[in-house]
């Protein structure tokens, strides 16, 4: 099963110069261009889940071979 990484870059509310990478898995539907359809769907559910946090930046990968999913 091939998997799509989408990466945010995430800050803090209360600190915008507190940032780091998420990274969310799912299975590929076809192209990196399906993903970046979907992301605004995960993008708003990954919101709801940490309020404490805004998605600054993100982008669709497919994950390093070497990383553990």
């Amino acid at each position: 099963m091939l998997m799509v990484d989408l990466i945010l870059t995430v800050c803090l509310a209360s600190n915008p110069s507190q940032c780091r990478d998420e990274h969310l898995y799912f299975e590929s539907r076809g192209s990196l261009t399906q993903c970046m359809f979907l992301a605004p769907g995960e993008i708003a559910k990954w919101s709801m889940e940490h309020p404490k946090h805004k998605v600054t930046r993100w982008k669709c990968a497919y994950p390093d071979r070497g990383r553990t999913i």
